[in-house]
């Protein structure tokens, strides 16, 4: 199937966008393999997540509607924001997968999504780090976090990317917030269990 999916982005996105996809695809294997996710299904997810890229507003929003999601009026402004969503929808009937761990780590991959499974997390990871993004200290700080914590990584994106987004005045979706306060409570909760002296049972409240 990668043959037959490069092939189809061959002539949907740049080349350019191409090789940030195959980065994309290498990075999540990279990351799958470091953090005990199959490979397989990281390498499927990250080589598809781009599909509907450069879908044009208008195609984005009628497949969106066709296939019954939920479009806020933050997407519905700013159609792009949809291509995550819409690229699921590709992989699927385009190229028949049925994974839905899968799906919804391309679904998930831009504005990411509370409660992210591990897979969804390492995409979403990814296209943000993957080496095509840049060379930039801040970027390979970062990296190195990305193969030693999963979730710090993602709170590290969403900060990345919302620093991004107020620094250009552009619109900021709720889910990218969302997704950064979850993996930080995620985060806080690890770093109070590894202090946590050996053979003290934390209270639990009933």
């Amino acid at each position: 199937m990668r043959d037959q999916v490069i092939a189809w982005l061959s002539n949907n996105v740049s080349e350019h966008r191409l090789q940030h996809i195959l980065g994309v695809e290498q990075m999540s294997i990279q990351l799958a393999y470091q953090h005990g996710v199959d490979p397989k299904k990281a390498g499927l997810a990250g080589l598809m997540h781009d599909l509907a890229k450069f879908f044009p507003p208008s195609k984005l929003l009628q497949m969106a509607q066709d296939s019954g999601l939920k479009i806020d009026q933050l997407c519905r402004s700013d159609p792009h924001l949809l291509h995550a969503d819409v690229s699921a929808i590709v992989a699927r009937d385009e190229f028949g997968v049925k994974d839905e761990e899968i799906l919804t780590a391309i679904s998930n991959h831009t504005l990411g999504s509370p409660e992210m499974s591990p897979l969804s997390c390492i995409v979403f990871v990814a296209d943000a780090l993957e080496p095509n993004r840049g060379d930039t200290p801040e970027l390979e700080l970062m990296r190195q976090v990305s193969w030693q914590n999963l979730y710090k990584s993602v709170r590290q994106t969403c900060d990345f990317s919302l620093k991004y987004l107020l620094n250009s005045h552009k619109t900021i979706h709720p889910r990218t917030i969302l997704t950064r306060n979850w993996a930080l409570q995620i985060v806080k909760q690890q770093a109070r269990t590894s202090t946590q002296p050996e053979g003290l049972v934390a209270k639990v409240d009933t």
